[in-house]
């Protein structure tokens, strides 16, 4: 299992690199027939306003999904102690999907509202937070997959938002959490207003 470690604003000390090793290797131990590589990034921000000052974010790659776990405190320990407990949370989560996968689920299904246009801004009740420089880029292996496995991802990533490559289409797609519950599906359209499968460029997802 292959473990890197980057830091921004901080040296990555021997002691640092024990420390992480120790804890985030004890997280995967269980899951190492699944893992191919474990990334993680620790950095220290400049800003005094901000006082969790310490982000440890972990993204790890386990055949084909990816699944990512950040946190933040005022200590750096204190920050790998609780990503390292979430990534554990966050790895049981998946063996269990996988598990329900393999025998008889239940389906996520498109509710009736896919049909109709998304409507309102998509940034409704959030304030712009938008940075003055790109300051990472991550690059991702996109297997095509289905809206339904899109959603499992979404559900490891610790993010509000996931872009696939719809398996039906060849397009890139974002599914994302709608601020009032449930989920959005952000598709390209043509001139008509459609996406390629027919639908509403843009439309509601719910799980039932």
């Amino acid at each position: 299992m292959k473990l890197v470690i980057h830091g921004k604003n901080i040296e990555i000390t021997d002691a640092i690199r024990e420390y992480v090793h120790q804890k985030i290797e004890k997280s995967a131990s269980h899951y190492q027939n699944l893992t191919t590589e474990i990334d993680v990034h620790l950095s220290v921000a400049r800003n005094p306003r901000i006082t969790t000052k310490q982000t440890a974010e972990v993204t790890l790659f386990a055949n084909g999904s990816v699944i990512r776990a950040e946190e933040s405190s005022e200590n750096l320990y204190a920050s790998i102690d609780l990503v390292s407990d979430k990534l554990a949370r966050q790895l049981r989560k998946y063996k269990e999907k996988r598990q329900v996968k393999g025998s008889s689920r239940t389906k996520v299904e498109l509710s009736a509202a896919e049909e109709q246009p998304l409507l309102g801004d998509l940034t409704r009740d959030r304030t712009p937070e938008l940075p003055e420089d790109v300051v990472r880029c991550k690059y991702f292996a996109m297997p095509p997959m289905t809206i339904q496995a899109a959603l499992e991802q979404l559900d490891l990533v610790d993010h509000d938002f996931y872009v696939f490559q719809n398996i039906e289409t060849g397009q890139l797609n974002v599914i994302y959490e709608r601020n009032h519950g449930g989920y959005g599906v952000i598709q390209p359209r043509n001139s008509q207003g459609e996406s390629q499968n027919g639908r509403a460029a843009a439309a509601d997802y719910q799980a039932v």
